[in-house]
């Protein structure tokens, strides 16, 4: 695959079948992530993969409040503002999170990304980000979400039989499956209304309408 097509076409895919990811997909996307650049080398990482459904079953519920709660806070006034004006790209965007809430224990792989010494991310998310271009390689999607952690850190870290004293938390969960719908650029905003040079709000010297790589 061109390096172009997977960095445009791996936007968020929620909406997959349950078919199971095989073992040699599985080792590519985690050998991947172990390559990732890694602050002095330290490589302070630790991935879990989930496939048992007794497993899943347990964290469910915990997703699903969590997210309940990130709905009623933090996005209650975009949601809201949303429904008001009828921003349907918005409300999409939360459907499809709701989506993976609802399925959560039919997504045929999760995986758990664990860090420690680590408080910026900087190390822990190039590796997540590395394990979703390779699945985008082999034709299966990925959606990366935090929020078990930020709501449910202990309760899933205990779940998961985390050792409790090693410094070990939980960076986020990224869920794996083979899309139901078609891979595409995802909209943005172009990259010059969000960029400047040397000085905050200064042009950034050139414009990109519309994406510099296109199926």
């Amino acid at each position: 695959m061109d390096l172009f097509e997977a960095l445009y076409t791996t936007r968020a895919m929620r909406r997959v079948k349950p078919d199971p990811i095989p073992m040699e997909v599985q080792e590519r996307i985690l050998d991947a992530a172990v390559r990732a650049p890694s602050a002095g080398n330290t490589q302070g990482w630790r991935f879990l993969l989930v496939d048992d459904p007794e497993v899943k079953s347990q964290l469910g519920p915990l997703y699903r409040d969590a997210l309940g709660r990130l709905f009623e806070g933090h996005y209650k006034p975009m949601r809201e503002r949303a429904e008001a004006t009828g921003d349907t790209r918005t409300l999409n965007v939360l459907r499809s999170a709701q989506h993976l809430a609802d399925h959560f224990e039919s997504y045929p792989l999760l995986m758990f990304a664990f860090t420690r010494n680590d408080p910026s991310g900087g190390s822990i998310y190039p590796s997540v980000w590395s394990a979703q271009l390779a699945a985008r390689a082999f034709g299966v999607g990925s959606a990366l979400t935090s929020v078990l952690g930020l709501f449910h850190g202990a309760e899933t870290m205990r779940i998961l039989g985390v050792p409790e004293d090693k410094g070990w938390q939980v960076a986020c969960m990224v869920t794996f499956g083979y899309p139901t719908g078609r891979w595409d650029v995802a909209p943005r905003r172009p990259a010059h209304e969000v960029a400047y040079r040397n000085q905050w709000g200064e042009p950034v010297g050139f414009e990109i309408p519309e994406p510099l790589w296109t199926p």
